[in-house]
């Protein structure tokens, strides 16, 4: 089968880990695919032990469309791991979960999208192995983002429910989104740098902790961003706070209003925490995602730092 997306390694003479950093799951987020593509060219013949395989596009038909989506609907990031024989997102699927089967570790860069402006922040799935879990620990701290967010191992359909079943520790990020931020690229080439120097195949460049919140919560479906505070109805939403905000428990975050302006549904907050995401266009259908926070009561380890 020819390749279903773009693919490059990077060998050592060395022997050592075999690492996979992939971007492109949905194709309307624009700054991990640059960061990959200026990896591509920062890191030939500097890798100093084991390989580096480079995937800046996964899902080239949503890329092109511009889309979350694949051409036939799906989403890849649903839909790991895939069939051989299946529409054109259940074959990427299938061999984005190969490379994943085959690597030591991953990183799946992600940001919000079209739809969604999010706190930069690693995550990982809370695995039940203490060791692949110490380890996704250490390359999320690594990574060096704001937010650390550990999260239910219960999702399927991921690159990290693939690496979870194979005990590949495994990392995403989430950065900005709702538009192009072409700051942010420096931030993701230089994490991925130094998850690399944490394994040994790269130099650090790490330089002072940016880290200000570490959280895990292992509740089950904690982590699927779709799901979080859902319009009650369709409408337009008007959001009334800030990304990296703090809220306190029955605050605004914003409100609905039909078409005309006339109706208005508050949409208030179920807890205090920091909101880490917020919807950054202002249609809503039913049940669509329209805020995001990050709450110690939610939590089993909640630290904030500075």
């Amino acid at each position: 089968m020819a390749n279903l997306f773009p693919i490059i390694t990077i060998k050592s003479s060395k022997p050592g880990p075999e690492g996979l950093i992939i971007a492109g799951v949905h194709g309307d987020e624009y700054e991990p695919i640059l960061a990959v593509r200026q990896l591509i060219n920062e890191l030939k013949g500097k890798i100093g032990k084991g390989s580096l395989t480079l995937v800046p596009v996964v899902n080239k038909g949503a890329f092109l469309a511009g889309s979350r989506l694949g051409l036939d609907g799906l989403d890849l990031a649903r839909t790991c791991p895939g069939k051989k024989v299946g529409s054109i997102t259940e074959q990427v699927a299938h061999e984005i979960s190969k490379l994943i089967r085959k690597a030591d570790f991953l990183i799946d860069m992600h940001t919000g999208g079209n739809l969604f402006e999010i706190s930069p922040l690693s995550g990982y799935m809370m695995h039940p192995n203490s060791e692949v879990l110490d380890t996704q620990r250490a390359m999320a701290e690594a990574f060096n983002l704001p937010i650390i967010w550990g999260t239910s191992p219960d999702l399927e359909g991921r690159t990290l429910s693939v690496a979870r079943d194979e005990n590949v520790p495994a990392i995403y990020t989430e950065y900005r989104g709702g538009g192009y931020y072409p700051d942010g690229i420096g931030d993701l080439v230089d994490g991925c740098k130094n998850v690399l120097a944490y394994f040994g195949m790269f130099p650090s460049v790490k330089g002072d902790s940016k880290v200000t919140l570490k959280i895990e919560d292992n509740q089950p479906g904690s982590g699927h961003l779709q799901e979080m505070y859902p319009a009650p109805e369709e409408g337009v939403f008007v959001v009334t706070v800030e990304l990296g905000q703090e809220v306190r428990q029955n605050e605004v975050l914003g409100y609905l209003c039909d078409f005309y302006g006339e109706k208005k549904i508050e949409v208030h907050t179920l807890q205090a925490g920091r909101i880490f995401l917020i919807r950054a266009v202002p249609m809503a259908k039913k049940g669509d995602a329209l805020a995001g926070i990050l709450s110690a009561g939610n939590s089993n380890y909640y630290e904030k730092i500075g």
